[in-house]
């Protein structure tokens, strides 16, 4: 198990390097010079040459990298240039909009999907498995930002029963908070809701298919004991991995859909940071969804031991 953990935490190290250093290469060569968009078209050569020497954009790519590394370790994410605060306290003050959402679409994906997924594999062929997957199709094939839309038109402005857009804090009000956050939560998991449907129905499925299932219906096992105490245990380490990578498409979705509500969270952070070309904002909030994501994978790689005694890690 040590082994194991101690290949698993230089494996965790090396992808947040990787993804440092590309995320830092590639907001390089987007077009646009920070200097300028500080300091405007109206800007001196030499005022322009000032800033860029006070921000560091005079020195080698590679030396700036290594120098907003050896701070990034310590927790210095840098200074947002366009807000003039730290990172690590811009980053802070999104969470409470981001992480919500997130657990809240993750949340109704696996109170919907798995279900779904259920009632799918034991009526196979049947109407309840047709429907289903009728649902699953239409669920993957209309976009995160389109299904957002459409849900704001009917439930927002038609019937009026949440907010079409904006965050009530959650000092203010926990409740008001928590309806801010409903549509796009449900429009964030409806595309995951859908591929975990057709996952846990293609893993049951399977499971239903092996010969110990098959034995124990021969000893006159309900159909309902098989399913869910036989087929539906060994079919978590597929249903628990897509989660595991859910959290990554969720986190990434959110950039869209905090933009489409108009909420103050990690998404519309970078988004903006990206248009006025905040390098520390966007390096930051990548880096930090990037560690999220890693840890994540890392718990679900955990999990397997506890779901499968047969897994042991040597």
């Amino acid at each position: 198990m040590r082994r194991y953990l101690a290949r698993r935490v230089i494996a965790f190290a090396i992808t947040l390097l990787l993804v440092s250093f590309v995320t830092f290469v590639v907001v390089y060569v987007i077009p646009g010079d920070p200097a300028e968009i500080i300091l405007g078209t109206e800007g001196s050569p030499e005022a322009l040459a000032a800033l860029r020497t006070r921000l560091g954009l005079d020195r080698p790519l590679l030396l700036q990298y290594l120098e907003w590394l050896k701070h990034a370790l310590i927790g210095n994410l840098g200074v947002s240039i366009q807000y003039d605060v730290p990172v690590g306290q811009l980053i802070a003050s999104r969470l409470p909009v981001t992480f919500p959402l997130a657990g809240l679409a993750i949340s109704l994906t696996i109170v919907a999907g798995i279900p779904l997924g259920i009632l799918a594999a034991s009526r196979h062929r049947r109407p309840g498995d047709v429907g289903t997957m009728l649902f699953s199709q239409l669920g993957m094939a209309i976009p995160s930002f389109w299904a957002g839309l459409l849900l704001m038109l009917l439930f927002s402005v038609y019937l009026g029963w949440f907010p079409a857009g904006g965050f009530t804090s959650w000092a203010e009000t926990p409740a008001g908070a928590l309806r801010s956050l409903v549509l796009p939560a449900v429009a964030l998991g409806l595309v995951q809701t859908a591929v975990l449907t057709r996952t846990t129905r293609s893993a049951l499925l399977e499971v239903l298919r092996e010969e110990y299932v098959q034995t124990a219906r021969s000893k006159g096992l309900s159909d309902r004991l098989v399913l869910y105490k036989h087929a539906l245990k060994n079919s978590f380490i597929t249903i628990v991995t897509l989660l595991g990578l859910q959290i990554g498409h969720l986190l990434a979705g959110s950039i869209i859909i905090e933009n489409v509500f108009y909420l103050p969270g990690l998404g519309r952070l970078v988004l903006g940071a990206i248009g006025a070309r905040d390098l520390p904002v966007v390096q930051g909030v990548v880096l930090f969804m990037a560690t999220v994501i890693v840890i994540v994978n890392f718990a679900v790689d955990l999990l397997y031991g506890w779901l499968d005694p047969r897994i042991r890690y040597n």
